[in-house]
């Protein structure tokens, strides 16, 4: 059977203030024309599927298309939450979802109760099981009084005991006849950060060796991580990454879905398929010449170092010459450190503004005239 492997969509995700829902759609109709075209039997969608638990009516909207268009390709449709995502909220489309041939799981459930989804591959006929591990906070790993009784050594390795056995317990119903793969949102020991994690939920102290997933399984699919990589294991184990980079921390990444094939006692065999509709986002550094000459596409999205004392309108220079800048920032190296004292309470605001300049490195009297204009108008009531 062949199928793909998706997370970390991080639907409705905005960087420095700037929406990213129409590279979001792309990225997100892109994934639907490779499942088309490669007449993939599932699509597997290893949480994260929102960036915030809340997401917006438009987050929504797109999400849910999406896999109503993924079901369209005739592929089975299975998703879990991840750690982004609000898992209730999940459960209770899940009636919904199923409706409409779209599998949803926002908790861990026993196998018999939707934790094991079965099906036959449309390709080849071969059944299929996929075990279904959503994303699992520590603080339901460990209790409350372990957390304070225990040592950060033993929480860990009872959170890692924890996850093992409902491992175990999924997995038990696989047999030898048929593709079996655990699908889950977790951190793997050793595995490589993305860069745009969300950190507190990212710790190392909670995870799950490699070693944790039975050597049987034909393939294990993972989310949580954002850089797409594989993880020596007793079987495959792979993360697919974000389709997209969700921050300047993922500059280097490579946005990938993955494509696997697997058969009946056959390892499977996974292709990395480019998502080619996701923006590059970059740091570029320099004076605002070498800003000009910067190698940058019109489509890319910039945080801005800027090696120049800062003055009044420089970040208006830097948007006029790179329009994709979300972020302009004074290189540190220029900026000197601002020391706090208790001001004298008579001196008048003009001067106490121009030592604050000073300390700034900021030498522009448009920027003291503006603050005596404004400042007048306030004392006048001019302001209105």
């Amino acid at each position: 059977m062949r199928f793909l492997h998706t997370s970390d969509w991080h639907v409705g995700k905005t960087l420095k203030g700037h929406s990213r829902l129409p590279e979001q759609q792309a990225v997100l109709a892109e994934i639907v024309r490779l499942a088309a075209e490669h007449e993939v039997d599932a699509v597997l969608v290893a949480g994260d599927l929102y960036e915030s638990a809340s997401p917006t009516a438009e987050a929504q909207q797109l999400v849910i298309r999406t896999l109503l268009a993924l079901r369209g390709t005739g592929a089975e449709v299975v998703a879990i939450a991840g750690n982004h995502d609000h898992a209730p909220t999940l459960d209770a489309y899940r009636p919904l979802a199923g409706a409409a041939g779209v599998t949803l799981v926002g908790r861990v459930r026993r196998p018999d109760e939707g934790g094991v989804v079965s099906f036959g591959a449309r390709s080849d006929g071969s059944p299929v099981r996929v075990a279904l591990l959503p994303f699992l906070s520590q603080r339901y790993a460990v209790r409350a009084a372990e957390l304070l009784a225990n040592t950060p050594a033993e929480n860990s390795a009872g959170y890692d005991r924890w996850v093992r056995g409902i491992v175990a317990a999924l997995c038990a119903p696989f047999g030898p006849e048929s593709v079996n793969i655990l699908m889950a949102h977790l951190t793997v020991t050793g595995a490589v950060a993305g860069g745009g994690e969300r950190q507190t939920q990212s710790i190392f102290e909670y995870h799950v060796p490699a070693a944790a997933f039975p050597a049987d399984l034909h393939y294990v699919a993972l989310g949580h991580l954002h850089r797409r990589q594989s993880v020596p294991a007793p079987c495959p184990v792979h993360y697919s990454g974000s389709p997209l980079r969700v921050d300047f921390g993922e500059t280097d990444s490579t946005p990938v879905v993955l494509l696997v094939d697997a058969a009946p006692g056959t390892p499977a065999r996974v292709t990395d398929l480019w998502i080619t509709s996701a923006r590059m986002l970059r740091t570029v550094r320099g004076t605002l010449a070498e800003l000009a000459a910067a190698p940058v596409d019109a489509d890319d999205l910039l945080r801005v170092i800027v090696r120049e004392p800062a003055r009044a309108g420089l970040r208006e220079e830097v948007l006029e010459l790179l329009p994709g800048a979300l972020e302009v920032r004074i290189d540190p190296e220029l900026a000197r450190p601002t020391s706090v004292s208790r001001a004298r309470t008579d001196r008048a605001p003009g001067e106490l503004l121009r030592d604050y300049l000073r300390t700034r490195d900021i030498a522009d009297p448009r920027v003291e005239a503006l603050f005596a204009r404004l400042h007048e108008e306030i004392a006048t009531g001019a302001a209105g």
